[in-house]
């Protein structure tokens, strides 16, 4: 595959290219970030995506079982000998009235894409079998990750699932729910906290990988990212192959975003589809970072020229005001997004907007989400809270056919949603008060009756 995958710069006045078994995953020229890219004229490109539902027939193949895999004809960069899948892609996009109407949008107009179905119940899965099995390429035998939670129960599950590697995640005090955490632990991976945040654990990270010559699987890894453009392949097959007018998305690292996007564009470029949809980024507001860089201070991606310098300037006050992430939705609690170029890109290739939402929205949006029947974590809300937003603002129209990505189970972070529904303020404000939420609109609380039979009764009828 060498001479037909590469990874190449992704700043064009720069277009160096590196090795496809090169693991630093920076631009041997300039530092930037890096592509995978293909020499399409000499790869069996696929003349319509109607040919992928072939696929469907020979399930018996783990290639082609996954959702992931089946469509590794627009993302080969593998062997077929070296991929490693454990199923992943299995996932469901529902149309959702319920959801709809809550957001503005009409009946039939508005799908969920739940990433919860997931071995490991979040998105993630989709880029760890891509970059796990680069790193089987390259015979890694240990694998790391910063995370806050997600990306480290991937890892942990194919690490433990293959027995090929040793996964090493870090994690900053504090920053990581139970529920995630537990995978780690329960998965086998040796787990390192460390005083901080997510930005102080991803760069102890790559340090640390850096030195000790682990492999390092975190969104920097341009594998991971093409694992991640199947969640929109899955979403043109789910609607018949036709293109959706906007995609919603949570805003943390900006992987997902930085795949869609160059997702589309490729499509484009081999005359797949006619034309892209457009991205909506939604950050949490105690995680605003792409939302301050793009909205309020207008920075674009200028065919590669951003400016960096504003970019730059906006991070070093950031921390010497000492401004930390804070938000509920831990999945994207992230202040330095180390996508935020390949983001950009995106929004120009696609056209795009970022919103931001607060955690009071993103947890009464989480809470429509699951009276409508699909859990997710508390990020997905951030993905239907922005698309309110962007409906009572008008950039999307009710009639507009949307697609939110849910990014992970609700089981992801159990704590948070006991606490939204619960009836003891004293939980309530532990949990959620502390963090500026104040009230909520959708709490189903527990119904406390006496060890009755007759009030029992009388407080099912009432209720149900």
């Amino acid at each position: 595959m060498a001479d037909l995958a590469f990874q190449r710069c992704i700043d064009p006045r720069c277009g160096a290219t590196a090795d496809l078994s090169d693991t630093s995953f920076r631009c041997p020229k300039c530092g930037g970030l890096l592509d995978l890219a293909y020499d399409w004229d000499r790869l069996p490109v696929p003349k319509t995506l109607r040919e992928f539902e072939a696929a469907w027939a020979n399930r018996s193949d783990p290639l082609d079982f996954s959702g992931v895999w089946r469509f590794r004809r627009l993302f080969p960069f593998a062997p077929p000998d070296k991929v490693m899948t454990v199923g992943e892609g299995q996932t469901l996009c529902q149309r959702a009235d319920h959801v709809a109407a809550y957001a503005g949008m009409n009946p039939g107009c508005l799908y969920l894409q739940y990433e919860g179905m997931n071995p490991s119940g979040s998105f993630k899965d989709n880029g760890m079998t891509a970059a796990f099995t680069h790193a089987r390429m390259v015979n890694a035998r240990r694998a790391a990750c910063a995370s806050t939670g997600n990306t480290s129960a991937s890892l942990a599950v194919y690490c433990s699932v293959t027995q090929l590697m040793r996964a090493v995640i870090f994690i900053g005090s504090g920053k990581i729910s139970y529920g995630k955490l537990s995978q780690a632990l329960d998965y086998g991976a040796l787990t390192v906290q460390i005083a901080g945040d997510f930005d102080d654990a991803l760069r102890r990270v790559q340090e640390v990988s850096s030195r000790l010559g682990i492999y390092l699987v975190n969104s920097v890894n341009p594998f991971r990212l093409e694992g991640q453009k199947t969640i929109m392949l899955r979403i043109l097959e789910a609607l018949r192959w036709e293109v959706p007018d906007w995609i919603v998305v949570p805003g943390g690292n900006l992987g997902n975003v930085s795949a869609f996007g160059k997702a589309f564009a490729e499509l484009r470029d081999l005359g797949l589809i006619d034309r892209a949809p457009r991205l909506a980024v939604v950050n949490a507001a105690g995680a605003n970072t792409f939302y301050q860089l793009y909205e309020k201070q207008g920075v674009r991606w200028n065919g590669g020229a951003y400016d960096a310098p504003k970019v730059d300037r906006y991070m070093t006050a950031m921390d010497a005001a000492n401004l930390r992430a804070d938000t509920l939705a831990s999945a994207i609690e992230i202040n330095r997004p180390v996508n935020l170029p390949k983001a950009l890109r995106a929004l120009e290739r696609c056209g795009g907007v970022v919103r931001e939402a607060t955690d009071a929205e993103i947890l009464d949006a989480k809470a429509t989400v699951g009276a409508g029947g699909l859990g997710c974590e508390p990020a997905s809300g951030a993905s239907v809270a922005g698309l309110l937003k962007l409906v009572k603002e008008g950039v999307i129209a009710p009639s507009d056919r949307v697609v939110c990505i849910l990014t992970g189970h609700v089981l992801k972070d159990p704590d948070a949603t006991v606490a939204y529904h619960t009836a003891d303020p004293a939980h309530f404000a532990e949990k959620l008060g502390k963090r500026g939420v104040k009230r909520v609109q959708f709490a189903n609380r527990a119904v406390q009756v006496p060890n009755d039979l007759a009030e029992i009764v009388k407080a099912i009828e009432l209720y149900a």
